[in-house]
């Protein structure tokens, strides 16, 4: 009787072992890499004769199934949302302006060209390979904020800046095929940086 026990006992961790060995093969080891989230790279205010201007970089803002959708023809847009602000001490801080830069990546599977255009351009830019174009999309240099004339000397400003990458809205009948579009609705955090005129 101690025996049989034994032998079941034996027999159950031979299968929980088998189990534990089937679980690991099929799902791989664990992964201790975590998906990197977008965010803004030196980031800098500066101004030239007319305008107080933007630099920075988007990092991190191309995931694997927006790259495959975007070589399938699917459009990417990313949303760089501007708001610039003046410090007041006793009072709420006043909102001066406020704006959105729309750029878009895509695909022209025929002509084998990628094409980058920010608010709807009438001339998008034209690349001849992915890395050229997301280059493009990321690179926030030169960006006019505000014009100085609208800035009063002696205050304190802030910029809060974010960029949004919008989820695609597909045809019904698209949705089902390329599911993983919906994944992309993503955001950098809320930057804040200040300057003084």
């Amino acid at each position: 009787m101690v025996g049989m026990k034994n032998n079941k006992f034996r027999f159950g961790a031979a299968v929980c072992i088998c189990l534990l060995t089937l679980f690991i093969t099929v799902t791989g080891p664990v992964s201790a890499k975590t998906e990197m989230e977008p965010r803004l790279v030196d980031v800098l205010i500066t101004s030239n004769t007319g305008d107080v201007l933007l630099y920075a970089r988007l990092i991190d803002c191309f995931r694997e199934e927006m790259e495959a959708a975007i070589l399938a023809g699917v459009p990417a847009i990313f949303t760089l949302q501007l708001d610039v602000y003046q410090e007041r001490p006793y009072l709420w801080d006043k909102h001066i302006v406020g704006k959105e830069i729309r750029r878009t990546i895509k695909y022209d599977n025929l002509k084998k060209i990628f094409l980058v255009a920010t608010n709807g351009a009438d001339q998008p830019g034209i690349f001849p390979n992915f890395e050229s174009a997301q280059k493009a999309m990321a690179d926030l240099s030169g960006i006019p904020l505000i014009p100085i004339s609208a800035l009063s000397r002696g205050n304190n400003y802030y910029a809060q800046i974010k960029v949004k990458i919008d989820r695609v809205r597909l045809p019904f009948n698209m949705e089902y095929v390329l599911f993983f579009v919906s994944l992309w609705d993503f955001e950098t955090p809320l930057y804040k940086v200040r300057f003084s005129y």
